[in-house]
């Protein structure tokens, strides 16, 4: 594995440049690992839930934390808010935590984000935590980039609403009832399990404490057993294709918003994305 520093150095490429990042993304071989993303309503505890998965996995694995930040209005870079609730994981050696801004996409999460966690599942890191800003109707990007997704929910904070708007109910294949020791969070568990079972939705669903780390272990398990199981089919292989072009068609929106006069961009990409396709048609056909 490269250097944290070489890392760092590199994810700024890629951030900067969505061309420039294909091209560095696809010097270092395709290798196994897992995309883990945490979304949920703001103040649920995003954070602290990622910093203890991410501890717990580094017993055995290495991992990559991406940290959604929203962006700055003066300096279109992260406020870097995440960062400050991650402590254990900011300690470890085979914790690699990085904040990116939103940039305002649409969906939640901007091309370069994609890039990177491809460059950091190549370059060695073995599950990578992506935790969005927070989840919102339009939010839901991030079934498009993570094999796995976490919707952390917390009573008193409007959740018992939110779960029954269009779009949200479909994101997560694991549902968390985070701050379990706050009255309503049974109510919110409930409701939740309701809700899925009226809408003929088969998803785990588990209530946690992620500040004093309570119930932890058993979700650490549950994650595991979801990624054991996505290993051992076609769909990590199909999450992986799906992604890719998705985040081909994410860049390309993006170089027509904003640099849609540089018509040599656009048509790098279409090219990129035509040599790809032939390339895999050739490998099906052998």
């Amino acid at each position: 594995m490269i250097s944290e520093r070489e890392v760092a150095k590199t994810l700024t490429l890629i951030e900067r440049d969505p061309l420039k990042a294909k091209e560095i993304v696809s010097k270092y071989p395709e290798r196994d690992y897992f995309v883990v993303g945490i979304t949920g309503s703001p103040g649920s505890g995003k954070s602290t839930m990622t910093d203890k998965l991410a501890e717990m996995f580094a017993a055995e694995k290495d991992v990559a934390i991406i940290a959604v930040d929203p962006t700055s209005a003066f300096t279109g870079g992260a406020f870097l808010g995440d960062r400050i609730r991650m402590r254990r994981s900011s300690r470890r050696k085979n914790i690699f935590i990085r904040s990116m801004a939103s940039r305002g996409a649409v969906g939640g999460l901007s091309p370069g984000i994609y890039d990177a966690v491809e460059f950091l599942g190549r370059v060695g890191y073995d599950i990578i935590f992506v935790e969005t800003v927070g989840v919102g109707q339009s939010e839901t990007d991030v079934v498009n980039l993570a094999d796995l997704v976490l919707l952390i929910l917390a009573p008193g904070s409007g959740d018992d609403v939110q779960m029954l708007k269009a779009g949200i109910m479909e994101i997560g294949d694991i549902y968390v009832v985070n701050k379990q020791d706050l009255d309503g969070s049974q109510k919110l568990l409930a409701n939740i399990e309701a809700t899925l079972k009226l809408s003929g939705i088969h998803r785990d669903v588990i209530s946690t404490n992620s500040v004093t780390g309570e119930n932890i272990d058993n979700l650490k398990k549950l994650i595991q057993s979801h990624l054991t199981v996505l290993s051992q089919t076609e769909k990590l292989k199909k999450n992986r294709k799906d992604r890719y072009r998705f985040n081909l068609l994410n860049t390309l929106f993006s170089i027509i918003r904003t640099r849609y006069k540089k018509t040599e961009d656009l048509e790098k990409i279409i090219s990129f994305y035509a040599n790809k396709e032939e390339e895999d048609n050739g490998s099906k056909e052998n």
